[in-house]
Formats: C-alpha cells, structure tokens, sequence
C-alpha cells in the first residue's frame, strides 16, 4: 500500500502486484491505516483508491484462505461509513472481493480496458460479505445473472448496472474523467461532504446493521466445506473442479 497527499485528495495506491492486489492481511491492514490517516488529517476532502499493475483487486488471496469475513465486512463498513467520500480509479481487472471495494466507494470511474467478475460461485462459495455494500446500489436482474454465473463484463456493462458511476471509454483517460469529480469534491466543506455523504449510504449502513453477522457465518461456513476447498485448490491448479460435467 502506497499513500500520497495531492491537493485535498488522500491517494491510496493498492500495490501488491505479486497476488494481483488481493486482499491479504498485509494490504487489508494497509488500507486501514491510510483511511484512518485521511479521516483525521484536516487537509483531506476526499480518499482516492487506485491501483499498480493490471488488476485492481482479485478478492480474496487465497493463498492465505478466506481470511476473516468479519475483518471484510469491516473493512467495508470503515469505506462506507468514512466522513469523508472515497472515490475508486480503476484502469484493470476486478474479481469477487474487489468488486466489494467498489460497492463500498462512493463514486467510481472504470478505464476502458477494466473487466469485473463475480466468481465467488465458480469456486464454491458465494459474494454473501460484499453483497451488504453491492446489492443496495446494483441492478437486480443484473446482479442475478452475474452472481450466478461468473461471466466476465467491461466498463460499460459494470456503469449500465451501478457497480461503477462512470465507464470511460476507449481513446478516454479515466483520470481526466475523474478530474471534475474531484474539483468538485475540494470544494466541498468538511461538514457538508459529511453529512451529504451520511444521507446517500443511510440505505447501506442499514443493511450493514442488519446482515454482518448472519452473512459472515455463511461466508465462513462456505469457505470452511468440502466444495470450496476443491474449488480453492482446482483455481491455484489451473484446472477445472470436479463438478464441472
């Protein structure tokens, strides 16, 4: 995890390109510390969330098996409940537990070659941590078919069903896009980002409140079966797992 201060902008850079920026325990704890540093310094209007390499977040690291689905679930919370909006800026790939972190911002811009997935069922398990920030702000028709089947969608797709605010498209600069966005948000006053960012996430912290511990048993049940261990040992092998006909 990198961290910079740019003109009002806390920018926090996931750089862990050896696992593809996934979650990790050391990346997680990075996070934490550059939110905690933004939420206390004065000069900070708004967090950056932004990326080395071509993939933004691959979820989970697997590696270290599921990790805590209750460290997540606050992690997301931490982004959610932040007085101060986060944006996301991502130019790669987004897999299962990353297309949390997105659900979590409060804006969003996709590069035109970005590529999201919910996989979370191709190794048997399910989004069930991450589905508290997604689920309120996505399609539902959409979030159906993707949960369930894991497809692979772009930039415009991840915009046309909420998962991101803005898609650039090819020959646009993601950066530039996100360039207004920021103007406008280091104008805002400490008290009014606050509190305007309180009303848009009420609907999100209620569902927080609600489902954190049924949906991080399930997690951790899921992840602790028979399945998911196949599922878990067949993705770091590069080959199908047995259930696939």
């Amino acid at each position: 995890m990198r961290s910079a201060y740019e003109q009002g902008v806390a920018v926090l850079t996931l750089d862990s390109p050896h696992n593809r920026n996934a979650l990790s325990s050391g990346l997680v704890s990075g996070l934490y510390a550059g939110l905690e540093r933004a939420a206390d310094d004065p000069r900070v209007r708004a967090v950056l969330l932004t990326h080395t390499g071509n993939t933004f977040c691959a979820g989970a690291d697997l590696r270290e098996g599921s990790g805590s689905p209750g460290d997540l679930a606050a992690l997301l919370r931490t982004i959610v409940e932040l007085p101060k909006p986060v944006v996301a800026r991502v130019d790669g790939h987004v897999r299962a537990g990353g297309t949390g972190l997105l659900g979590a911002c409060d804006i969003s811009v996709a590069g035109p070659g970005s590529s999201f997935a919910f996989t979370e069922a191709r190794i048997g398990v399910a989004p069930a941590v991450i589905s508290m920030p997604l689920l309120p702000r996505l399609d539902a028709r959409a979030a159906a078919r993707y949960y369930l089947t894991g497809e692979r969608f772009g930039a415009a797709e991840a915009a046309r069903i909420g998962l991101v605010t803005m898609a650039a498209e090819d020959g646009e600069d993601a950066g530039e896009m996100l360039a207004p966005v920021l103007d406008g948000l280091r104008r805002g006053s400490p008290q009014g980002l606050a509190e305007s960012k309180r009303l848009v996430t009420a609907e999100v912290l209620r569902v927080f409140d609600r489902d954190t511990d049924s949906l991080a048993e399930l997690s951790a049940r899921l992840f602790a079966s028979d399945e998911a261990r196949e599922g878990m040992t067949a993705f770091l092998e590069r080959r199908e797992p047995a259930w696939v006909p």
